[in-house]
């Protein structure tokens, strides 16, 4: 055992910290307490037991078990009669005084200990532990072995700890979903109810046209009893009628018969016959009587209760009248079941439609921000309410949206003096590929507009090169070699900014590749070749047309568009459903632009029908190749396809078409029939929007779907 001086320096560097295994961490405050804390906290403690090293004995060995220190709680009756027992108990048995210090200072600790607290248990066991690493700290043979075992102990503790911390949270969610699922119980008991109760009113109904349908078929069977019953009376009246009738024929016959046989008897001279002969006659007569009276009987018998014919007809009739009768009312009740049935799930369907329309409301109200007020911005746009009443004319909040955001970025794109260059990489257009810094020319939007129109005065007389190096050489010639790749940043700017003006987001979409000129073009010819048709129709040369005379170039110039579509393009035109057919309109008012690059409502509306008949020609191909964006498609199915929804298409149409979705050239092009086909594949998605891009109209109508 070591000396007194030993076990002092031990008990004053020894902390409330116990050894753990590295992989186990634990937020207990008591053990992640530092080294150097706990030291000082336990450095006075220690020294009160540090006098107690020499008092160690073999008292457990020699005295009784009953005065083992028991895991009680201090204070506690049990407690009280315990320490009574050590008080009585004699001298010769009295404990080691290092025992008794460790227990005095354990019952101190528990005293002190506040147990009201949801760490009570956590905060009783530091004592215990104390003690523990006491008797690690003296007793050095045990040492290894019992910190073992309370490392044993304290991994287990803190991974019961995480346990009950990780279990936590569910229990917090198991009570939510329990609330949950209460909740949705009373719903749907109440839902149950609702319907319980409409079902019982519908079972009562019910019931009550059973009653009635019953009622008529126990009157329509006292009908059928009381005419069957009637004629059984005709039929024995008759009968008996019948019967009568031949008896009394017979007994004429018979009385005819004696009297002749009298006078034959009475004169036989007088007829001038032999009587042997007419004995043989008359016996032969009578034999013939016989034989037809028993005919007569036989008939009797099995035609007996025959009814007449008339008046069988008479019944049958009556009988096939309430029959069909009674299958009309089947038939109605039938279709009266149906429509009832029918009317049930209509209902249960408008409610539940009702039900979630109702949610989607709230939810809408609680989610959705209220419409802006748009008449806030006239004082705010420059020119005042006068221009914000123009720019607002007729547009939806998105398209006053649009014009705001023009309007802000004009304001900041005159703000900016320079424009940073792109570089030289491959995705930078040809035009803009510069690396440096250019001036902004800051022209207005008519400038950049009458620059545009110019540029397409210049493309329409000549179409050798491409398009975007065709800008960039018109801006050389413009303004020269020097200026030109500040106006065409300047140019790109604007065009990217004013996407609402459609001579800037046209020429800007064919600048870029996602619009082929050649949608610009054909556009211009048709708007050229109306105005022409009706310049013709106009036949005084004074610029006027009549309602009905628009209507007639409108269906020869689009002789595939509906009639929907022809009364849109009239309304946009300044027809009204009041209008006259006789009202006058001046035709060359449908063509004009502003200053601004601005169509009027006419032009506007056949470059909207124009993209919509795009689109719907475009989903009739893709539904009826069958397949998903994603998939490949070949060539012969592609041109077996555009001959399905367009059979009037002529081979160069077909293989302009061909060539633009598939990227090659038409000279490259295989024959329809060739093996070869079938190699050529792309997907779906890339197909369709290289169609987008090109000028892709209807040739022809279907032959299911006759053109207006």
């Amino acid at each position: 055992m070591a000396s007194p001086k030993l076990r002092c320096s031990r008990f004053a560097t020894t902390s409330r910290t116990y050894p753990r295994p590295s992989v186990v961490t634990t937020d207990d405050p008591f053990i992640t307490e530092t080294n150097d804390t706990k030291k000082c906290k336990l450095y006075p403690k220690r020294k009160r037991l540090s006098s107690m090293g020499s008092h160690l004995s073999p008292w457990p060995t020699y005295t009784s078990g009953q005065t083992i220190l028991h895991n009680r709680k201090p204070c506690s009756d049990d407690y009280r009669k315990q320490a009574g027992s050590w008080q009585q108990q004699p001298q010769g048995t009295t404990k080691p005084r290092y025992l008794e210090q460790l227990e005095d200072y354990l019952h101190k600790e528990l005293l002190l200990l506040d147990l009201g607290t949801d760490l009570a248990q956590e905060l009783r066991l530091q004592p215990y532990r104390e003690i523990f690493e006491f008797f690690i700290e003296d007793f050095k043979t045990y040492k290894p072995l019992l910190s073992s075992i309370k490392n044993a102990y304290e991994v287990m503790l803190a991974h019961q700890k995480e346990k009950i911390r990780a279990l936590e949270p569910l229990k917090a969610k198991l009570v939510t979903v329990n609330d949950e699922c209460d909740k949705r119980i009373l719903a749907m008991r109440a839902e149950e109810k609702t319907e319980i109760s409409m079902l019982k009113k519908e079972k009562m109904n019910l019931l009550k046209l059973i009653d009635k349908k019953n009622e008529e078929k126990i009157s329509l069977q006292s009908e059928v009893t009381k005419l069957r019953k009637n004629l059984a009376e005709e039929y024995l009246r008759y009968l008996s009628e019948r019967d009568a009738r031949k008896i009394l024929i017979a007994d004429l016959n018979e009385l005819r018969y004696q009297r002749e046989d009298r006078s034959l008897a009475q004169s036989p001279g007088i007829w001038g016959e032999d009587p042997v002969k007419l004995t043989v006659a008359l016996k032969m007569t009578r034999q013939d009587l016989t034989r037809t009276q028993m005919e007569l009987n036989t008939m009797k018998a099995n035609f007996g209760d025959v009814v007449p014919r008339r008046d069988f007809e008479m019944q049958e009739k009556t009988n096939k009248d309430l029959q069909e009768q009674l299958d009309s009312l089947r038939d109605d009740y039938k279709e009266v079941r149906k429509e009832h049935e029918i009317l049930l799930q209509l209902h249960m369907s408008t409610l539940r439609e009702r039900d979630q329309f109702y949610s989607e409301l709230q939810e809408i109200q609680r989610t959705s921000t209220p419409r802006p007020d748009w008449t806030k911005c006239k004082d705010v746009v420059a020119g005042g309410p006068g221009r914000w009443q123009i720019l607002a004319e007729g547009k939806n909040s998105d398209q006053l949206v649009d014009v705001l955001l023009e309007e802000i970025g004009e304001g900041l794109l005159r703000e900016k003096d320079f424009f940073s260059g792109l570089g030289y990489e491959e995705s930078v257009p040809p035009f803009l590929r510069f690396d440096g810094v250019v001036e902004n020319k800051k022209p207005t939007k008519k400038d950049v507009v009458k620059l545009l129109r110019d540029a397409w005065k210049e493309r329409l007389a000549e179409e050798k090169e491409k398009f975007p190096d065709f800008f960039f050489h018109f801006l050389e010639r413009r303004f020269g070699p020097a200026e030109a790749m500040a106006w065409a940043y300047t140019i790109f700017e604007n065009m990217k900014l004013f996407r609402s003006n459609e001579i800037m987001s046209q020429f800007y979409a064919i600048l870029m590749e996602e619009r082929s000129e050649s949608v610009y073009i054909k556009q211009k010819e048709i708007i050229a070749e109306l105005l022409k048709e009706m310049t013709n129709v106009d036949s005084q040369n004074e610029g006027l047309l009549t309602m009905d005379q628009l209507r007639t170039v409108l269906k020869s110039t689009f002789p595939f568009k509906k009639e929907e579509k022809i009364q849109e393009l009239m309304e946009a035109g300044g027809w009204h459903p009041n209008s006259s057919n006789t009202d006058l309109l001046n035709y060359h008012s449908l063509f004009i632009e502003d200053e601004e690059g601005q169509s009027v409502p006419f032009v506007q509306k056949l470059w909207e029908q124009y993209l919509d008949e795009k689109d719907k020609y475009l989903k009739e191909l893709k539904q009826l190749l069958g397949l998903e964006l994603h998939d490949e498609v070949t060539l012969p199915k592609v041109r077996e396809a555009l001959m399905t929804i367009d059979p009037k298409l002529d081979k160069q149409t077909l293989n302009s078409y061909l060539s633009q979705a598939f990227q090659l050239p038409v000279t490259k092009l295989p024959e329809a029939g060739e093996h070869k086909e079938e190699g050529i594949v792309t997907l779906l998605q890339t197909a369709l929007q290289q169609l987008q891009v090109a000028d892709i109209r209807r040739v022809g109508s279907r032959e299911q779907e006759p053109a207006s």
